[in-house]
């Protein structure tokens, strides 16, 4: 069982026994000054003792059954096994079975985790605006092999629908793909927008016949004691969000 704390949040869906899922927050670390506390990213200029003792603090009150596959994220749709890789380029991880933990770090992007119904394959996405648009959804569930029909998924934090502005490339890149996109931007003065990120990855995910989607109602921008936010800050920490099969 995964211990309850604030330092972490645990979806609200319902998968298999089996399946472990927790979405972190700052808190619980021994990070200073912006990547204060619980910083996971390596790559943001922390101190990387402290890193990796955030990191070891992260297995071991979990019980994870190794360490996560840490990926080098690109804003890409690339998707790996995460039992059979180390630090590689990709932007989402699956697990087919126990064994591995598939993980993914944000700070304003959007998180995904994945399960089917049996509990028998999960997967991890980071989804900033570039590779949903791209399709990391839709290349994550491929590599799944499982039928929308069959998935539940859970939206971690993001940032939300009131804080997130982007210009007309943005909206304009995925009315391209699907013109129902429309409805999920709201003009934000000339050639701004705000987007809701939660609201584009529920249609593609509904594109894909996923039906079972939980989550997607909370802001890293606005709630700043919880979360990290690139946006807001520039230089923060990165949160994750793990998934796995126990045996």
């Amino acid at each position: 069982m995964i211990p309850m704390t604030e330092n972490w949040i645990q979806p609200d869906w319902t998968v298999p026994a089996q399946v472990r899922a927790v979405s972190t927050t700052r808190v619980g670390g021994v990070s200073g000054g912006p990547y204060a506390s619980l910083n996971l990213g390596d790559h943001v200029g922390d101190d990387l003792t402290a890193v990796q003792a955030n990191r070891d603090r992260l297995v071991d009150q979990l019980h994870l059954p190794r360490a996560p596959s840490w990926l080098t994220q690109v804003h890409g749709t690339t998707v790996v096994d995460a039992a059979a890789v180390g630090a590689v380029e990709a932007d989402a991880a699956v697990c087919f079975g126990p064994g591995g933990v598939a993980a993914v770090m944000t700070a304003d992007c959007l998180p995904l985790l994945l399960s089917n119904r049996a509990g028998t394959v999960v997967g991890a996405a980071h989804a900033g605006w570039r590779g949903l648009q791209a399709g990391v959804i839709e290349a994550t569930i491929a590599k799944m092999g499982c039928a929308g029909e069959e998935l539940l998924v859970w939206l971690g934090p993001a940032i939300g629908p009131t804080a997130f502005e982007v210009g007309d490339e943005v909206r304009a890149a995925f009315m391209a793909h699907d013109p129902r996109a429309a409805s999920a931007f709201v003009a934000h003065g000339d050639g701004h927008w705000l987007a809701d990120i939660y609201t584009l990855a529920r249609q593609r995910l509904s594109a894909c016949g996923v039906q079972q989607v939980s989550g997607g109602d909370r802001c890293t921008y606005t709630e700043r004691e919880q979360f990290f936010s690139y946006r807001r800050d520039g230089v923060c920490g990165r949160m994750a969000s793990l998934i796995w099969i126990e045996a």
